[in-house]
C-alpha cells in the first residue's frame, strides 16, 4: 500500500548518527604472512588512523596494532598516502608507520608493543615538523626501509629516502640517507627484483601528476642512485605506477594516447610497446601516494583494473593484449595485495557499500574483511543509482548517477516532482562513482532526490575530457551541472522550482560560482569552498600551489581573470539562501575563505549561515562534525524548500 506524503518529510530510518557512525572509513591492506592488515579509521576519535590485523584463514577477531594517541597518517603533499608498510625485521613481521602529529616514521610490532621512533624530531619554529614521510617499501637492505620525504629544513625538497631500521636516525638525522636527486614532488619508490636498480616518478610545478609526470630509472651504487635516465612522460605526458616484471622490464601507465592505458619498456632494447590500448582508463588522478590500478601476477599476465563510469577487474594476458574479465558484484575496485589465488581490495559494492575484501581469484569468492558500513540500513531505504548522460547546450556529453528518493511504499503527492540536490564533487580533477552511500540515503530516503554529477574535467573519461576544463574552471563545471539539472527537469524527475547544490572544496567552488552565475538553484551548500582564487594561490600548500595555472590561468599575468571568476566578487549575484560549513584547521582550503563570504552575505542580507567546526581540517572527521553538518544541511532545505524534516529547521540569518 502506497503511501503518500510531502517530498523531504518520509519518515527516514536513516539518521546522522547512523551516517557517522556506521561509516569508517577502511583504506588498503596488505598480505602478511598468514595475516591480513589494513588501515582503518575511527571517527569517535577523533578521525584517527590506524592499523588493524586478523588471520586469513580462520574466524580469530581483529586486534588494533597501534593504539591511540599514534595516528597513522602522513602529511606529504597534505594528502598523504601510503602511511604504513609491513616490513621483515629480524624474521618478524614489523610495522613500520608515520605518526601523523609529529610525522615521524615509527617501529612497532604485530601484537601492539609500544612504537619507537625511527626518524628525529623535526619541528621548526611554527611547531609544523620539517621532515615528512610516505609510501614505505622495503629498502636495499635488510635493515632499512625507504620512503618518500618531504623535506622543509632548507626550502622544500622531496626525494627517495633510506631510513635505518635500528633507530639510529631517531637522534640523528645524518643516519638518513638520500637515495633519488630531489625534485619538486616524488613518488612510486620501487626497486628492481635484483635491488641494483630504482625506478620512480617526478614531476615539477607547474604540472599536477594528472598533466605531465617523468618515469626514472636509476642505478644503485653504494645504496644511492649513481646514474639515471627518464624513460616516458614529459609535461603533456602522465606516466604513474611503474611496476617491475623482471630486472629487465618495467610496465607503467600512461595517458599518451589519449587515456591512461599500460605500456611496458625493455631496459636493455629501449623499445616500449602498448599492452592493451583501449579507450579506457586503467588509472586515475595521483591525489595520494600509494594509489594502485594493478598488480603483476607473473611475468605473463598483469591483474588490472579499467573503465569509464566505474571499473572492473580484469586479467591481462601480456603475450596477446587480450582482457579476461573476472566477474565480481562491484562498481569500483582498487587492488592492494596479491598473494597466490588471493586478491586483497577495497572495492565498493552498491549492496554493502565501501570496504576490504579478500577475493579467491580461482572460485571468485569476495569475503568482506572490513566494511566501511558497520550495519546495512534496510534495503528499502536504500537508493538506486542510474548512469545517465547529458548534453550540454554545445552538445557536449556530461555525465552523472542518479539517485532518485525512495524509501519503501512511500510517495509523494500526486503530480509533484521532488527536490533534487545536485553533488559535486571536489578536485576538481576527480570522479564520482555509483556507490552505495549513507549521505546519499539520508537524502533520498527523506523524498530528495541526489544526483552525482561528473562535469568536464573529471577523470574516468579520458584526457580530452579532463581538459575541457582547462581555463575554464568555473565556467565549464557550471555550465554541465546546470546541464544536469536542466534534463532532469526535461525529463520530468526533478522540480524545476526546488533545486539545489552542494559540494566541498572545488565542488564549493562550483557551488559558489553556480549560485552569482546562474538562476538555475534556489539553495546552495559550500564546505570548506574555495571562493577566492588569489586569496588560495597566496595561501594553501605546495601541492597545489600551482593549480590554479592550469584550471583558470598564471597568476598575477592573469589576475583580472582570476577577479572576473572569483564567488567573492559576485556575491551582490547571490539572491538565494547559502549554508557555509568549514573547518578551522584547514591548510588547503583556510577558513578565510569561508568568512570573507558569510560576511559579504551579511552585508548584502542574504539568508544564509556560517558553522565553523573547531579542530577540523581539509574533510570531516569528526563524528559529532559529521552529525551536525547533515542535520544541518537538512534543516538548510527544510527552511528553504518549506517541508517538514524531523531535525529543526535552520535560521539563517
Amino acid at each position: 500500500m502506497t503511501t503518500t506524503l510531502p517530498y523531504g518529510s518520509w519518515p527516514s530510518p536513516i539518521t546522522a548518527e547512523h551516517v557517522a557512525a556506521g561509516t569508517t572509513p577502511v583504506g588498503g591492506g596488505d598480505l602478511v604472512g598468514d595475516e591480513l592488515w589494513w588501515l582503518e579509521g575511527r571517527p569517535a576519535e577523533g578521525g584517527r588512523l590506524t592499523v588493524m590485523a586478523r588471520g586469513t584463514l580462520t574466524d580469530e577477531a581483529s586486534r588494533e596494532l597501534v593504539s591511540a594517541p599514534f595516528n597513522v597518517r602522513s602529511r606529504v603533499n597534505e594528502y598523504g598516502g601510503s602511511s604504513w608498510a609491513a616490513i621483515p625485521v629480524d624474521g618478524a613481521q614489523k610495522l613500520v608507520f608515520a605518526n601523523f602529529a609529529d610525522q615521524r616514521l615509527y617501529l612497532a610490532g604485530a601484537n601492539g608493543e609500544t612504537p619507537v621512533p625511527l626518524t628525529p624530531e623535526s619541528a621548526g619554529a611554527d611547531g609544523d615538523p620539517q621532515l615528512r614521510f610516505a609510501e614505505i617499501v622495503p629498502g636495499i637492505t635488510a635493515g632499512e626501509v625507504l620512503a618518500v620525504c618531504e623535506d622543509h629544513r632548507e626550502g622544500l625538497r622531496r626525494y627517495i629516502v633510506a631510513v635505518p631500521l635500528d633507530g639510529s636516525a631517531a637522534a640523528d638525522a645524518g643516519r638518513l640517507r638520500e637515495v633519488s636527486p630531489s625534485s619538486r614532488f616524488v613518488a612510486c619508490p620501487r626497486l628492481s627484483p635484483d635491488q641494483t636498480k630504482l625506478s620512480w616518478v617526478s614531476w615539477e610545478h607547474p604540472q599536477m601528476p594528472w598533466d605531465g609526470t617523468e618515469l626514472h630509472v636509476g642505478d644503485l651504487v653504494d645504496g644511492r642512485v649513481a646514474t639515471e635516465s627518464v624513460l616516458a612522460g614529459s609535461t603533456t605526458e602522465s606516466v604513474l605506477q611503474p611496476e617491475w616484471l623482471n630486472d629487465g622490464e618495467l610496465v607503467f601507465a600512461s595517458d599518451r594516447s589519449g587515456w591512461w592505458n599500460l605500456y611496458a619498456h625493455t631496459l636493455e632494447t629501449g623499445q616500449q610497446r602498448a599492452l592493451c590500448t583501449r579507450e579506457e582508463e586503467f588509472a586515475g588522478p595521483l591525489w595520494a601516494l600509494g594509489q594502485n590500478w594493478y598488480k603483476v601476477e607473473s611475468e605473463r599476465s598483469l591483474l588490472v583494473t579499467h573503465g569509464t563510469h566505474g571499473s572492473s577487474l580484469s586479467r591481462l594476458d601480456l603475450a596477446t593484449g587480450e582482457l579476461a574479465g573476472i566477474k565480481l558484484p562491484f562498481t569500483r575496485i582498487s587492488p592492494s595485495a596479491l598473494g597466490g589465488n588471493r586478491l586483497l581490495a577495497t572495492a565498493t559494492s552498491l549492496m554493502e557499500g565501501d570496504g576490504l575484501r579478500l577475493i579467491d581469484l580461482e572460485t571468485l569468492d569476495a569475503e568482506n574483511v572490513s566494511l566501511s558500513l558497520s550495519a546495512l540500513p534496510d534495503p528499502e531505504a536504500l537508493p538506486h543509482a542510474k548512469a545517465m548522460e547529458f548534453a550540454t547546450a554545445d552538445g557536449s556529453p556530461v555525465y552523472a548517477h542518479v539517485y532518485a528518493p525512495r524509501l519503501g511504499e512511500y510517495a509523494g503527492p500526486a503530480g509533484e516532482k521532488p527536490p533534487f540536490v545536485a553533488f559535486v564533487h571536489g578536485g576538481p580533477t576527480s570522479q564520482a562513482f555509483a556507490q552505495l552511500s549513507l549521505s546519499i540515503a539520508y537524502y533520498t530516503s527523506r523524498g530528495i532526490g541526489v544526483v552525482d554529477v561528473n562535469y568536464g574535467g573529471s577523470t574516468g573519461f579520458g584526457r580530452a575530457y579532463r581538459e575541457r576544463l582547462r581555463g575554464q574552471w568555473g565556467v565549464v563545471d557550471v555550465q554541465d551541472t546546470v546541464a544536469v539539472m536542466e534534463g532532469l527537469v526535461a525529463a520530468g524527475l526533478a522540480d524545476g522550482n526546488r533545486l539545489a547544490i552542494e559540494g566541498g572544496s572545488a565542488g564549493g567552488w562550483t557551488v559558489l560560482n553556480a549560485l552569482t552565475t546562474t538562476e538555475t538553484f534556489r539553495a546552495g551548500i559550500s564546505r570548506y569552498g574555495v571562493s577566492d582564487l588569489v586569496g588560495l594561490v597566496t595561501d594553501t600548500h605546495d601541492f597545489e600551489s600551482r593549480y590554479m595555472e592550469s584550471l583558470v590561468g598564471p597568476y598575477p599575468e592573469a589576475a583580472e581573470l582570476y577577479a572576473q571568476r572569483a564567488p567573492i566578487n559576485h556575491v551582490d549575484d547571490i539572491s538565494c539562501p547559502v549554508l557555509l560549513l568549514q573547518g578551522d584547521e584547514d591548510r588547503v582550503v583556510p577558513p578565510a575563505q569561508s568568512q570573507v563570504v558569510a560576511d559579504a552575505l551579511a552585508a548584502n542580507g542574504v539568508p544564509h549561515a556560517y558553522v565553523l567546526y573547531a579542530g577540523e581540517q581539509h574533510g570531516f572527521r569528526r563524528m559529532e562534525t559529521i552529525v551536525n553538518a547533515l542535520e544541518t544541511s537538512l534543516g538548510f532545505y527544510a527552511t528553504v524548500f518549506g517541508f517538514d524534516a524531523d531535525v529543526p529547521s535552520l535560521e539563517l540569518g
